[in-house]
Order: structure tokens, then C-alpha cells, then sequence
């Protein structure tokens, strides 16, 4: 392996020569600290424990705009991160230690490819726009329910949302990655990789394998496995006819109400994981955050494709509320078009995000009753104040027909992940929130060593809600390497593309593919 200095060193010696055809191409110019845009393109991070000061920000254009960007920055030995949307809940591109972040905003278009025969998709778009634009196809993907979200770092990690349990993750339908990678000598090129097509190791790697690991994606190709490509409005699932939705209101309740509600809740979803059973286009997360209304608030999206949509929301509710008192609210359902109801159900993004620290984890079995008490006695608590929640959210389904090895995200047997999601808004407040999200987590797997190790119970946890936590042994008592919660079996190969694709480990952060 080059050591760093050499590394770098062999870099600056060849970025001369890394543009089309041996000759440099010509690199949109970086906004620097103190002009204009700088503040506004630092501030895009989610998560506001976390701002970047980098020496430069790219905002490219082209794929080969962003082969320069990253070109240029290999060269003057700068430490690079890409952003999409910004929603990485850790530093992984807001660190202390990026000095060149290429932003991919401007990476914005859905064009069908005639020649891949898969819709083309800028990897700095975000998922409002995404489905917006797919539906000139009447076509769309099962992406996330927060319309904010880039689809950068969403699709290679997984992506999943409200669809995913009738359709599967958005990895589900990935055909193809076009990356900007870096290679052992120092350039930067530009790789297409497909599913049946060449580099199929590099296409693999983005289907959960994660951002910030290979290269920086500049373009997705989307298709379903099922489709030829030869007509567009049949290469990815079509809409709902149209969707119902409403909301269900847990009032504040006894701790042994609450755990017979979430014993049915969980009850139900465990029952209802398999592919193609008759409540996968229902989505109901369900968020704790104790407040003048109640204990939670649940979201009910049903898709109206058959006649009885209406009476599987209402079975649903029942089964869930049976034995619960006091009983839940539920408002009216309402029926509107899966365009209104992403614009108007969907949820927006936020213009002033708080502080946070979440920490995660798939669901193989239902909590027990002790976990369940122990998720009351703290989202009770005064110290569970403010903004944080404790979530649940829905999963299986067509997620569980694909086998764990065919796609870097292993977890193809879960029915639920559940979502410890603290925020705040002052800096002098971080290690008291921060402590209250540590100690629910360490109690609930107080059995396995404060963490979800992947057994008959537990399935890891999903990489696109990061916890470094998981690689830190003070928190993590179990013995069991941070990668197996997120890719299992699967990450010795992830390491074996990592080799190939970048063997400088030019892309890292603090949960990265390493280098075998």
C-alpha cells in the first residue's frame, strides 16, 4: 500500500493528466472562505453539532467537473467529502477534518439513458424533486418519506420509505452507479458500473454498501431488476392509484397501556413481514414525544390500490388499539393522489435543524415487555424533553424477498427498525442529550452488551442512520466489530472493492469501508 505522503506525492505528479484524453479539464472555480455563498453552503448540514469549515467548496456541474473537483483536491492533498441533501446524521462530510467538499446540488437531472435503457438520476437531487420528475413516466421509487433528503448518500446506503415494504428498498432498483474514483497512482477517472454489465463489483458496493466509501457517485442509473428498459413507463413501479392517510394519537397513558399498544403494534408488523402479504402498502410509523396532545403520534399511509384499502386501515387500527386505554384518536382518513400526497404527507425539510445524536436498530422479534417498559420510563422522563423522539418504523415486506447477499444491506429479515432520535438547540445541552440517547439504547440491549447484535432478536442497524458509537468499545461491550451491524457477512467483500476502487483510501470517515 502507498503510504500518505507518497500517496499524495504520485498525485500531484499526475492530476496534469487525469482530463478526457490525457489533457486537464477545467474545474468550475471553489468558493473560498469569506465570499458569499460559503456560509450558506457550510450551513447545509442536518445536523447543526456538526459544521465543516473547508478550505474550498466545488459546486460542479458535470460528471467530469466533479472528476476535477476531486482531481484538484487529491492533488493539493486536501481531505475530501461529498454532499447531497446534507442529511448525514454524523461528521461524515461536516468534519472538522474536510478541507475540500464538493457539493452535488447542481447534479440535478432525471433523463432516460437510451443507451443503459434506465432513467439517469444527478446525485444532488433531492427526493421531492426525484419523484416529481419520475412521474412524467408514471413511474417512481420507493424512496424516503422526508421529501428534503438528497438521493446521494439515500440510494447508496439503502434507501427505503413508505413504498418499500410493497416494492422493496431503492437498491432494489439501482442498475447502475457512475463514480468519480481515485485511482492508485493518484487520477481520477470516471467509472460506469451496472448490475449485468462491466465492474459489476463497483455497482454491488452502492446497492447499502454507503456513502463516502468508493468514490463520489455523480449519476444513478434506475431500473428494476424485472424490466428489459425497453419502455420507460414499465423500468420502475408504477404509483398507487392513490393513497389514504391519516394520523392515530396515543393519548398519555398507564406504562402497562402503553405496552399493550406497542406489544400489538410490534405483533402486527412481526406478522405481516412477509413479501407480498396483504398489508404491505400500509406504512405507519409511529413517533414518541410527550407533549400537550400525547404520548405519540402515529402516521397511517395506506395505498389505495384495491377496494378494500379502507377496510385493511381500519382492521389495522383495531388490532393495534385493542385492549388500550385510554383509546386512541385517529382523525378522518383521507384519500388524495400519491402526488398530493408526497407534496402535502410527505414531510418538508427544515430550515433551522436542531442539534443530534440518533441511534438505531432493526427489529427481527418484537421488543419484550421489559424492553417496552423500559422505552416508557424514559420517553416519561423529564430528561426526554424537547425535541427528541423515539421512533418506529415499519420494514419488511418486499425488502424480505431479496437474499442478504445480493445487495450490500444485509438485512433482508426485519420487520421494524426503531430510531432513537435526540435533538436539541444549544451547544451547552450536548452531553445531556447525548447521555439520555446512550443510556436508553444501553438499557434496552442491556442483554447483549448495549447493543443490537444481529441474532434471533436483533438485526444490526441500517448505515444511512450511523452511530459511531457502535465502533467505540465504552459503548459497544459486546466484542462485536462495528461492520457487522451494518453489513454482516457482506463487508469482506465491500473491503475487496474498496481495495480496487479506492486503494489510497482517499473517501473515508469514521465509519468507512477499511481497506482489507
Amino acid at each position: 500500500m502507498l503510504s500518505r505522503r507518497k500517496f499524495f506525492t504520485t498525485a500531484a505528479l499526475a492530476a496534469a493528466a487525469v482530463g478526457t484524453g490525457g489533457a486537464a479539464a477545467h474545474a468550475t472555480p471553489a468558493v473560498l472562505p469569506g465570499q458569499r455563498e460559503y456560509r450558506t453552503l457550510t450551513m447545509r448540514g442536518y445536523n447543526r453539532r456538526y459544521v465543516a469549515r473547508p478550505r474550498q467548496i466545488h459546486l460542479p456541474a458535470t460528471a467530469q467537473e466533479v472528476r476535477q473537483a476531486v482531481a484538484n483536491s487529491v492533488r493539493d492533498g486536501l481531505r475530501i467529502a461529498a454532499r447531497s441533501g446534507g442529511h448525514c446524521f454524523e461528521d461524515f462530510v461536516d468534519s472538522a477534518e474536510t478541507r475540500s467538499l464538493i457539493d452535488l446540488r447542481r447534479l440535478d437531472r432525471v433523463d432516460w439513458d437510451d443507451e443503459h435503457r434506465a432513467f439517469s438520476v444527478g446525485s444532488g437531487l433531492t427526493l421531492e424533486t426525484l419523484y416529481t420528475e419520475l412521474a412524467r413516466w408514471d413511474v417512481t421509487v420507493p424512496g424516503g418519506i422526508c421529501r428534503a433528503v438528497g438521493v446521494g448518500g439515500h440510494i447508496s446506503g439503502g434507501g427505503y420509505g413508505p413504498l418499500s415494504r410493497k416494492h422493496g428498498v431503492v437498491a432494489d432498483h439501482l442498475y447502475g452507479v457512475e463514480v468519480a474514483t481515485v485511482a492508485r497512482d493518484g487520477s481520477a477517472g470516471l467509472v460506469t458500473a451496472t448490475r449485468n454489465g462491466p465492474h459489476r463489483d463497483l455497482w454491488w458496493a452502492h446497492t447499502g454498501g454507503g456513502g463516502g466509501n468508493f468514490g463520489i457517485v455523480t449519476r444513478y442509473l434506475l431500473r428494476s431488476p424485472g424490466s428489459d428498459g425497453s419502455d420507460p413507463a414499465a423500468a420502475l413501479p408504477r404509483p398507487p392509484r392513490s393513497m389514504l392517510s391519516t394520523t392515530l394519537i396515543l393519548p398519555v397513558t398507564t406504562e402497562d397501556s402503553f405496552v399493550r399498544f406497542m406489544s400489538n403494534y410490534l405483533d402486527f408488523y412481526a406478522h405481516h413481514r412477509e413479501p407480498g402479504n396483504r398489508f404491505d402498502g400500509l406504512y405507519a410509523p409511529i413517533s414518541f414525544r410527550p407533549s400537550l396532545t400525547g404520548l405519540g403520534e402515529m402516521l397511517i399511509i395506506q395505498a389505495a390500490d384495491g377496494p378494500d384499502a379502507r377496510d385493511l386501515v381500519d382492521e389495522f387500527v383495531a388490532t393495534i388499539c385493542a385492549g388500550v386505554t385510554p383509546g386512541a384518536i385517529v382523525a378522518p382518513v383521507v384519500e388524495r393522489s400519491y402526488a398530493d400526497t408526497v407534496a402535502h404527507v410527505y414531510y418538508a425539510g427544515t430550515v433551522d435543524p436542531p442539534r443530534v445524536k440518533t441511534k438505531a436498530a432493526y427489529l427481527r422479534r418484537p421488543y419484550t415487555a421489559d424492553q417496552l417498559r423500559t422505552c416508557y420510563r424514559h420517553i416519561v422522563s423529564p430528561a426526554f424533553v424537547g425535541e427528541s423522539s423515539l421512533e418506529f418504523l415499519p420494514f419488511g415486506g418486499a425488502v424480505n424477498a431479496v437474499a442478504p447477499d445480493a445487495t450490500a444491506m444485509p438485512a433482508r429479515d426485519s420487520f421494524m427498525k426503531m430510531l432513537i432520535h435526540a435533538a436539541w438547540r444549544l451547544p451547552a445541552d450536548d452531553d445531556r442529550h447525548i447521555g439520555v440517547a446512550r443510556q436508553l439504547y444501553r438499557e434496552l440491549y442491556a442483554g447483549t452488551g448495549g447493543v443490537p447484535v444481529p441474532d434471533e432478536h436483533n438485526g444490526g442497524s441500517y448505515i444511512n442512520y450511523p452511530d459511531p458509537d457502535l465502533a467505540d468499545p465504552q459503548f459497544n461491550r459486546s466484542g462485536i466489530p462495528w461492520h457487522a451491524f451494518y453489513y454482516g457477512e457482506n463487508y469482506p467483500r465491500l473491503q475487496r472493492v474498496k481495495a480496487q476502487w479506492d486503494p489510497g483510501d482517499v473517501f473515508r470517515h469514521r465509519l468507512s469501508v477499511a481497506l482489507p
